[in-house]
């Protein structure tokens, strides 16, 4: 029930995205496939990306803030330790904090997006609902920025497969790019793969006992594997990392 809530709440979300957005009929892609279609009639313009990109952003760097901050509280009250949840928690809310000043310094949002964007904090959930929240919308940004890479490759948008164009210093330094790999491409790959990684993590957190189970992702393993919450997007279900 509580899974079905959260994929029909950012079912409701992306349609609202895609109106805010602008988005003609011809720029959606198959309603049949909303989370793996990259093909439109018409593609979408460097601007109606970027204001995509912010928007998704500004809202997928809340909940990890709020869950850490109220975790952290949870363990000071109980006078018990968190078991590692509230580190990955935090460390996903700053790397979607990067993401968005990433795009802030390409595009400055208007009063309406801001409206918008506070709109949106205002309303949060049951811990385990939120976490299976968080990784669909973090599928949807997987989505979002394959369809961008898509139409960045087919020379869509001329303006970032420009020669002359650079990205942000920020993102440079952030992610640590090398000579030669500083493109527009560049940044969207590095980007989604936080977005990939951020999906796994969350829909096995949304997996597990919300109180009482350590963080798998910080956890020692006796045979010294770790997980990589890239490579299963559905995530892990309790029993395989318990």
């Amino acid at each position: 029930m509580g899974d079905r809530f959260a994929w029909r709440l950012m079912r409701f979300c992306r349609w609202g995205m895609d109106m805010v957005n602008g988005l003609s009929k011809d720029q959606k892609t198959d309603k049949k496939s909303p989370t793996t279609a990259v093909v439109a009639n018409k593609p979408l313009t460097e601007a109606q990306w970027l204001v995509r990109f912010i928007f998704l952003e500004s809202i997928a760097g809340v909940p990890g803030m709020i869950a850490g901050m109220l975790r952290h509280l949870h363990s000071i009250r109980r006078l018990k330790r968190d078991n590692g949840w509230i580190e990955t928690l935090l460390e996903e809310s700053y790397n979607e904090r990067m993401h968005l000043l990433t795009f802030m310094k390409m595009c400055e949002p208007g009063w309406f997006m801001k409206f918008l964007i506070l709109g949106a904090q205002g309303v949060y959930f049951t811990p385990r609902i939120c976490h299976r929240f968080v990784g669909y919308l973090e599928e949807e940004a997987v989505h979002t920025y394959t369809r961008c890479l898509h139409e960045l490759e087919a020379g869509y948008l001329p303006k970032w497969t420009d020669p002359n164009f650079k990205v942000p210093d920020i993102a440079v330094t952030y992610w640590n790019m090398p000579e030669g790999k500083r493109t527009m491409r560049d940044l969207i790959l590095y980007i989604r793969a936080d977005e990939a990684t951020h999906r796994g993590v969350n829909h096995t957190l949304g997996n597990l006992n919300q109180t009482e189970d350590p963080n798998p992702f910080v956890s020692t393993y006796r045979d010294g594997h770790k997980l990589l919450p890239m490579t299963k997007a559905e995530g892990w279900e309790r029993e395989e990392v318990l």
